[in-house]
C-alpha cells in the first residue's frame, strides 16, 4: 500500500471513530425497537443474542447517519432504509461499530436490519444503534399482523444461494436467507417472518447421520441452537402458519429407516400442535430432484398428515415445491440457486395466500 493510500485509509478510520464518539447511542433495550425472531434477552444484559438466520430489527430513527454496535466477526446482514435498495453488510473481525447509513436527508427514516446467515458459532450479539448526536428513535414500526414461521434446514437458511455451483465447501459469504423462498415468501405475503432453520438437520437423524442428539425435535424448544439451555418462550410468537420443510437430511448419504423417518413426522406434528394450537400447519420438501428419496419424505408427510386427522386435526396440509432439475443453475454444492428460490417463492406463495385467504 502507498504513503498515500495508507494516510486517506488511516484518516477515514480516524473520521469515523470521531464521528461514532460524538453519536448519540440507542441502546437495544430502547422500546423504539421492534423484533422479530428468536432473540435472547437473558444471555448478555442489555443486548440481543440470536444463533438462526432471519432475525429482524426494525427502528425509525432521525438524521443522517445509523451505525450498529455488535459483537465482532458476527457476519452478514441486509440492511434496508426507505425505499432504497437493499444492502448487504459485514460485520469483519476486530470491528465493533459497522456503518449501515450515510448521507440521508435529515429527517425521519424506515430502517430494516435482518441477520443472513446462521449464527450458531458466532452468537450474534446486538447492543445498539449510533446516531447522529442529538438524533433519536421514533415512534416503535408498526409490524405486519400475518405471522409465519419456517422450520427447515439449509435450504431454508439460504446454503450457498450467491454460489454457482462449483464451490467445494460451506462459505458463510454465499448465504444469504434475505434471498430464500422463505423470506421472499413472507415480504409477497406481508407477513413476520420467524425461523428455526439449521444446515443438515433432520427430523430423526441430520446429514449423513451425523449428530443424532441435534435433530429439529430436540433443539426447537430451544431459543438458540442447541439441545439444552434457554427454553424458548413461545407465547412470544404464534403463527397464523408453520412451514416445515425437512426430511431431506434424514434420506441423504447413506441408508435410512423410514419407519423412523414416519414416526419423527408423526411426533412431530403433535409437539408443533402442542405449541401452536391454532396454526395451520404446512409440510412442504426441497426443491430437490426426482429420487426415491423425495417419494419417501412424501409419504412420511402425508402419514403425519392422516394420523392427525385421525385425531381430528384437520389443519395440516402438504404442498410440492416443482422438483429441481437445475434448469434455473445451482447453488453452492447442489443447493437450490437464487433463480430457483425465486421460482419456489411464488408457488408457497400462491399455496399460502389460497390457504390462508390472505
Amino acid at each position: 500500500m502507498t504513503l498515500r493510500k495508507t494516510f486517506v485509509t488511516t484518516a477515514l478510520c480516524l473520521l469515523f471513530c470521531l464521528n461514532a464518539l460524538s453519536a448519540s447511542f440507542v441502546a437495544a433495550t430502547d422500546h423504539g425497537f421492534a423484533y422479530v425472531g428468536r432473540i435472547s434477552w437473558d444471555t448478555t444484559p442489555g443486548a440481543a443474542v440470536w444463533t438462526y438466520p432471519g432475525v429482524q430489527i426494525h427502528a425509525n430513527f432521525t438524521g443522517t447517519s445509523a451505525s450498529m454496535k455488535t459483537n465482532p466477526d458476527c457476519g452478514y446482514f441486509m440492511v434496508e432504509v426507505d425505499s432504497l435498495a437493499p444492502r448487504k453488510v459485514e460485520v469483519k473481525k476486530g470491528t465493533n461499530v459497522t456503518l449501515l447509513a450515510n448521507g440521508l436527508d435529515n429527517g425521519t427514516h424506515r430502517l430494516t436490519i435482518t441477520y443472513i446467515i446462521e449464527g450458531m458459532y458466532k452468537k450474534p450479539t446486538f447492543y445498539g444503534l449510533l446516531l447522529d448526536d442529538g438524533c433519536s428513535l421514533g415512534e416503535t414500526p408498526q409490524l405486519p399482523s400475518r405471522r409465519i414461521e419456517f422450520i427447515g434446514n439449509s435450504i431454508t437458511c439460504g446454503y450457498g444461494i450467491e454460489g454457482n455451483g462449483k464451490e467445494k465447501k460451506f462459505l458463510f459469504s454465499l448465504q444469504n436467507f434475505y434471498e430464500t423462498y422463505a423470506a421472499r415468501t413472507a415480504r409477497s405475503l406481508n407477513a413476520q417472518c420467524q425461523v428455526c432453520a439449521r444446515s443438515g438437520i433432520g427430523m430423526y437423524r441430520n446429514y449423513a447421520g451425523k449428530i443424532p442428539d441435534e435433530i429439529m425435535p430436540n433443539i426447537f424448544p430451544q431459543t438458540f441452537y442447541e439441545t439444552h439451555g434457554e427454553q424458548w418462550d413461545f407465547s412470544r410468537f404464534q403463527p397464523d402458519v408453520v412451514c416445515v420443510n425437512l426430511g431431506c437430511n434424514d434420506t441423504s448419504v447413506g441408508s435410512y429407516d423410514k419407519e423412523r423417518l414416519n414416526s419423527a413426522f408423526k411426533q412431530f406434528t403433535v409437539t408443533l400442535r402442542g405449541y401452536y394450537p391454532q396454526a395451520k400447519i404446512v409440510y412442504i420438501i426441497g426443491a430437490i430432484p426426482v429420487s426415491k428419496r423425495l417419494n419417501d419424505v412424501r409419504e412420511a408427510q402425508e402419514a403425519a398428515i392422516a394420523d392427525a386427522q385421525q385425531r381430528g386435526d384437520y389443519n395440516v396440509f402438504r404442498m410440492d415445491f416443482t422438483p429441481d432439475d437445475g434448469s434455473l443453475g445451482w447453488g453452492s454444492q447442489g443447493h437450490p440457486s437464487m433463480k430457483r428460490h425465486a421460482v419456489m417463492a411464488e408457488e408457497l406463495t400462491a399455496f399460502l395466500r389460497q390457504l390462508m385467504d390472505w
